[in-house]
């Protein structure tokens, strides 16, 4: 009826993208975040600026990944290195801390003023992974996970939360490292190959796979390559909303 493989007996729900509308609230912040510091360190320098896509760079370097190396990563494919800084950098310090720091705080900008959105259908599809008796936990690289949840109303869908905070406190590597989906498994009580894991990001579905997690969704809300993209980063199948997997719909 869930469209997954029998041996299934838990689900592993990454957030923005999947559960809320939020990764386009990321992504307007990490544009915001780096098209202000490229901007200056071009008229700086004397040479062009080239603007943060906030569809190609975004999807490559900083979806799905924790917020520090969502920075590191989209700096190296500029060939740019920052000192690190520290957590305390104010967001205008120009350290990876810093900029991790200033787009955090128009992300929380964004999500205060405009609200947070849930995707009905992954709404209907956990509620019916409940009424399966299936095991359900969110894990997500965000540090404002639980923020999040509450803000959408859906944290009672869930019987664990693995996030950014999670990670930090335990030392988890972030996506495409399997670590906080194991995490996220252990959690529950269960085993990887008892788990499926729902994401939209292609560091997220690596992730999956690397973990050795028994099916692998792929959710694909924005068209284009991203189902390939998808595919090719270990999705066992990729659906545009995850009612395609309900067959009572």
């Amino acid at each position: 009826m869930l469209g997954l493989p029998g041996g299934i007996r838990g689900c592993l729900f990454d957030m923005d993208g999947v559960l809320t509308r939020t990764a386009a609230v990321h992504a307007a912040a990490w544009k915001e975040t780096f098209d202000a510091f490229l901007r200056e360190r071009a008229a700086r320098e004397g040479t062009p600026f080239v603007p943060f896509d906030a569809t190609g760079d975004y999807e490559r370097y900083v979806d799905g990944k924790k917020r520090l190396d969502g920075t590191r990563s989209f700096l190296a494919s500029r060939g740019i290195t920052l000192p690190e800084g520290t957590a305390d950098d104010p967001p205008d310090a120009p350290t990876v801390y810093g900029l991790s720091n200033r787009k955090n705080t128009l992300a929380q900008a964004i999500m205060d003023r405009d609200g947070v959105e849930v995707f009905p259908d992954a709404v209907r599809y956990v509620e019916a992974c409940r009424d399966a008796g299936l095991r359900r936990a969110v894990v997500s690289s965000s540090a404002n996970t639980a923020r999040v949840l509450a803000a959408a109303g859906i944290e009672g869908l869930f019987e664990a939360r693995v996030d950014g905070i999670v990670a930090q406190r335990q030392g988890l590597a972030g996506k495409p490292a399997p670590d906080m989906y194991l995490a996220g498994a252990r959690a529950l009580g269960l085993e990887p190959e008892r788990a499926a894991v729902f994401e939209d990001a292609q560091a997220g579905v690596a992730a999956g796979r690397a973990g050795g997690f028994g099916h692998v969704v792929g959710v694909d809300r924005v068209g284009g390559d991203q189902e390939r993209a998808l595919r090719e980063h270990g999705a066992d199948v990729v659906v545009g909303d995850l009612i395609e997997l309900l067959d009572d719909r």
